[in-house]
């Protein structure tokens, strides 16, 4: 059912919701001679960005990549050398936008919603990863956690967009393909859209809130949106 107060802003995560996280997959296969090991590197990344919010800490989250590559490779005997690293943040900063993602954003910015983006990537010099991926004309603004030193989903990192925006916490709608950043967002009060990517899920389990859209591909989930929320962008 539709909230009370629809949502105007769409806020999008970006890392596997936006741009190819497979395309790191080669990377890998050469270090590791087995390409699977990047959902386990990624999962590392995640649980310890989340480690280091809960404990009061923070680093960039591009040197926590490499700081967690270096730790899968030791767990698995295999020297990580730095020209890894220089490879794997160049990969990081250069992925494709997946092929869902223009036309939803098209079909969303129509509906008179406001897009802007959300993710745990510091902020870079021109082009930016969206730039790069022809993203970027699409969202009015981009944020970053390295605003306010936490990692998402801690509740801070989406009061800074509502803040920024000058717009109430239910004005936003967060879209994800992981479960715990659409958790978080409607814990701090936002509503929450799961697009579930290959290796992402719904969770059916009491006291943790199921996203008010899932959809298995980003096109259905704009079309979803639409159907909620959009009539009152343009009434």
């Amino acid at each position: 059912m539709p909230k009370a107060q629809a949502p105007s802003v769409i806020v999008f995560d970006v890392n596997e919701t936006l741009l190819d996280l497979t395309t790191l997959e080669p990377i890998f296969e050469r270090i590791f001679g087995d390409a699977a090991v990047m959902r386990n590197w990624f999962a590392q990344l995640v649980l310890y960005s989340e480690a280091l919010t809960l404990s009061g800490l923070y680093t960039p989250f591009g040197e926590l990549a490499g700081g967690t590559l270096r730790m899968v490779g030791e767990t698995k005997g295999i020297e990580i050398r730095d020209s890894d690293i220089v490879d794997l943040k160049g990969h990081l900063g250069s992925m494709p936008a997946l092929p869902d993602v223009a036309p939803a954003l098209e079909k969303l910015r129509a509906a008179g919603f406001r897009l802007v983006t959300l993710t745990n990537s510091p902020p870079g010099p021109s082009p930016t990863p969206l730039d790069r991926a022809e993203l970027s004309g699409f969202f009015e603004r981009s944020f970053s956690v390295d605003d306010v030193r936490r990692f998402k989903p801690a509740p801070e990192t989406y009061r800074l967009v509502a803040q920024a925006l000058d717009v109430d916490l239910t004005d936003l709608c967060m879209v994800a393909c992981h479960l715990w950043d659409t958790v978080g967002a409607q814990a701090a009060g936002c509503s929450g859209a799961l697009v579930r990517r290959p290796g992402n899920a719904v969770m059916h389990v009491d006291g943790v809130p199921l996203p008010d859209i899932v959809a298995d591909d980003m096109v259905h989930l704009a079309d979803q949106l639409i159907a909620l929320w959009a009539t009152s962008q343009t009434a």
